[in-house]
């Protein structure tokens, strides 16, 4: 059916057919028949999930429709960006299509409701599966650190892990956290605060896609020391644009797709020999497949997310990837996906 009605879809600018997703899974109808495979089953710290497929942070940004996502069949949920206080974000349009490339552009800015009405609709709608909560500072912080520690403190208990974002290229000089130094404080100041009120979440860290493969062990080693233990891989680009096609590649704001889908599988690769099997990975960009999950996981990821994948395959993609994923496994004699991570 969506391959239907997606040319209709696209009528609409991007940022309005996302607001009409978000009503529309407001009504928790989902006429989806969901498939679940055994050899998909995987274990995300202490819980079971039924696959190791996501949805990205940025889809749910204000956390109103988390539950509807588990209903879609995926793994696990990760809602945000949410900032201290409310705010509105860049000014509009801020979100393209490339449709020729498979890929977004966006700008938004952090946009989303606040830390406040975000506890609010999450204690409102208890988690029905795994929920992950992405944090980052306010646009005109005068204190990031500080933003960081006051979303903490209000959302550590709500979820399963909280995302440190540090990687999105529409806040302007927030990529200066992977700098070791700024990047040792932030996480040594979250560490202090978790261990002064007794919170036993585990901190995920979001990183960038643009990032020189030289500086790679230093950052490694930083997440090694703060006891990080996930890594989402990747965020954004604000690169990667020579072989586009669509003429909004010109465009300000952060990639993602296809287009970013290789620069990905590298960095993952990198980081996997890195933390020697002490950090897991979440692998994100380009996935919209079955086989281009699969290279995240033989790249070494042990979960994967998605965002942009579902904009151009629509709702079913779970199903879509579970199913290849699984005919892939079975053809390899695979019992778990868990036995590929890192195998490439």
């Amino acid at each position: 059916m969506f391959e239907k009605i997606r040319s209709l879809i696209f009528k609409f600018d991007p940022e309005t057919a996302h607001d009409l997703a978000i009503k529309a899974l407001k009504t928790n109808i989902v006429p989806l028949k969901l498939k679940k495979y055994d050899c998909l089953k995987v274990k995300f710290f202490d819980k079971e999930i039924t696959n190791p497929i996501g949805i990205a942070a940025g889809f749910d940004k204000n956390a109103e429709v988390f539950n509807s996502l588990f209903n879609l069949g995926f793994g696990f949920v990760e809602v945000g960006t949410i900032t201290p206080e409310p705010q509105f974000g860049n000014p509009k349009p801020r979100v393209f299509r490339l449709e020729e490339d498979e890929a977004l552009i966006n700008r938004l800015g952090f946009n989303n409701v606040g830390s406040k009405i975000a506890v609010k609709n999450i204690k409102h709608n208890p988690p029905k599966g795994l929920l992950g909560i992405n944090i980052g500072p306010n646009k005109d912080s005068k204190n990031r650190i500080e933003d960081y520690l006051k979303c903490f403190r209000v959302l550590n208990d709500l979820g399963n892990y909280i995302t440190i974002n540090i990687s999105s290229p529409n806040t302007e000089d927030l990529r200066n956290f992977h700098n070791p130094n700024e990047l040792d404080e932030l996480l040594s100041a979250l560490n202090i605060e978790k261990n002064k009120i007794g919170s036993k979440i585990n901190f995920a860290v979001k990183i960038a896609p643009d990032l020189e493969l030289k500086d790679l062990d230093l950052i490694g080693n930083i997440l090694l020391k703060q006891s990080v233990k996930l890594v989402i891989i990747s965020n954004t680009s604000d690169g990667t644009r020579n072989n586009l096609i669509n003429i909004n590649k010109f465009e300000k704001g952060g990639l993602s797709g296809k287009p970013i889908e290789e620069r990905s599988n590298i960095l993952i690769q990198e980081f996997y020999k890195i933390f020697n099997k002490k950090i897991k990975i979440i692998g994100v960009g380009g996935v919209d497949s079955g086989k281009s999950a699969y290279e995240k996981f033989i790249s070494g990821a042990s979960y994967i997310q998605l965002y942009t994948g579902m904009v151009y395959q629509g709702p079913n993609i779970v199903n879509i990837i579970s199913e290849e994923l699984n005919d892939i496994l079975t053809s390899e004699g695979v019992n778990n996906i868990e036995e590929i991570t890192g195998s490439k």
